[in-house]
């Protein structure tokens, strides 16, 4: 452990929650270099949708590398982008009835909403963004413009201008609309806001809480966009790749989002990868005008075409909301047998949380699952939420052990003198477009 601190930056986060040293990974299990098994309930912070080292996708990136296969092309025509982008369309663009060209911004989250955020300004000759209270869009500065934690915020140094934050859907208390409240600025000749260029949209915030939309609530906002000319970008980032059942987070909801940000899980193994997808009208940057050196990523290309291998059909989705389902159960029989907690769930499909009261709470517990072998992290403003990212392919089993854990954790932090028993998964079925 010596050489991280004496020769890294302080800033690392996530290796202070779990102090140990990695060496391995397999499916849904980590090793330290002692030798420990880990469950992973984080999954890379949605990075790894598929596990640890997918054997398919692993094949076909050593074939890739054997055969001498082109790994950094910057923008140059490469056969592995050439299939990827050819599956994308075919697997899922073309069937969901999305004619969205893809743009190659560069190679993390951040990058595509960078590039959705410089389209948007291009596009309408208008400057202003709106973003939701309690987002979370990538730490560059236009991203963190638009990104609602103060800490994050504070940390670019100089101001972020340009943005309008709104109330997300239940940020308001009482039966306050917040989309009314949006529309109202729109609308009003003297609110102080200028017609946006777009609005930006999570349709589960996820860093931010785990904060669920309603499916009413984003269809309005759909509808108040269009109507007012407002190009409508909705960040997947974290959420989409089958993270709440559907490739994308938005399908049940019936709405089709001007431009479309994707990363994390979209290489499905880990690798860097984003593509900012937009309605073929918007195709408007002159060639070079939006550029990376990253943004030819030839393994992350290989890596996503075989990942694309889950979604020919609709079992994975269906298994998917089947598991989500099971974690939502599981997380509620762990709040009720500890009401003194007034713990809540929240969640949709596999992306699942349990709020505090006491932000404290959530970080002993998840401390309390790193000393039983599950790795797990909090979200929320004050962290004050357990956040559940499992692989979506995770055995049925090694859930249950997962949740198994955490009810454990929890009866331990909270001095419960009873054992929580969590129902198996495949006890409970999934309802289409659940959001608990």
């Amino acid at each position: 452990m010596n050489v991280f601190e004496q020769h890294e930056s302080v800033v690392r986060s996530y290796c202070r929650s779990w102090p140990v040293v990695f060496e391995r990974a397999k499916g849904e299990h980590i090793w330290d270099v002692d030798g420990n098994e880990y469950l992973d309930f984080f999954a890379g912070a949605g990075a790894l949708n598929y596990g640890h080292n997918p054997e398919p996708m692993k094949r076909a990136l050593l074939d890739h590398i054997e055969r001498d296969g082109i790994t950094h092309s910057l923008d140059a025509h490469t056969t592995a982008k050439a299939a990827f982008i050819e599956k994308l369309h075919d697997v899922v663009l073309a069937p969901r009835g999305l004619d969205h060209k893809i743009m190659f911004p560069g190679p993390t989250g951040t990058n595509a909403v960078e590039a959705a955020l410089k389209l948007a300004r291009k596009v309408t000759g208008r400057d202003t963004v709106v973003s939701f209270t309690n987002a979370f869009h990538g730490m560059t500065l236009g991203s963190l413009a638009i990104t609602g934690n103060s800490m994050k915020r504070q940390g670019a140094g100089v101001p972020l201008g340009n943005t309008i934050a709104m109330p997300f859907d239940g940020f308001l208390d009482g039966p306050a609309d917040s989309i009314s409240y949006l529309e109202s600025f729109i609308e009003g000749g003297s609110s102080g806001m200028d017609l946006p260029a777009m609005v930006i949209l999570e349709t589960v915030q996820a860093e931010g809480g785990i904060n669920v939309a309603g499916f009413d609530w984003i269809r309005r906002l759909a509808d108040l966009c269009q109507r007012h000319g407002i190009l409508l970008a909705v960040d997947d980032i974290q959420v989409g790749c089958g993270r709440t059942g559907p490739f994308f987070s938005f399908e049940p909801i019936g709405i089709v989002p001007d431009i479309i940000c994707l990363s994390k899980s979209l290489s499905g193994y880990g690798l860097p990868l984003a593509v900012t997808l937009m309605r073929p009208e918007l195709d408007v940057f002159s060639p070079g005008e939006h550029n990376g050196t990253f943004r030819g990523h030839n393994p992350a290309f290989v890596t996503a075409t075989a990942a694309l291998d889950h979604w020919t059909d609709d079992s994975f989705s269906d298994d998917v909301k089947v598991k989500g389902q099971a974690m939502g159960d599981g997380l509620g029989e762990i709040a009720e047998a500890h009401p003194e907690l007034n713990a809540v769930v929240r969640g949709r499909g596999m992306i699942q949380g349990l709020v505090f009261d006491d932000p404290a709470l959530a970080k002993r517990i998840a401390r309390a699952c790193f000393e039983r072998n599950l790795i797990i992290e909090t979200a929320g403003p004050d962290d004050e939420v357990l956040k559940l990212l499992p692989p979506l392919n995770i055995d049925d089993t090694k859930l249950d052990t997962g949740l198994a854990i955490i009810a454990e954790a929890t009866d331990e932090v909270v001095g419960g003198s009873h054992r929580t028993t969590v129902t198996p998964v495949g006890a409970t079925t999934a309802t289409e477009g659940d959001a608990r």
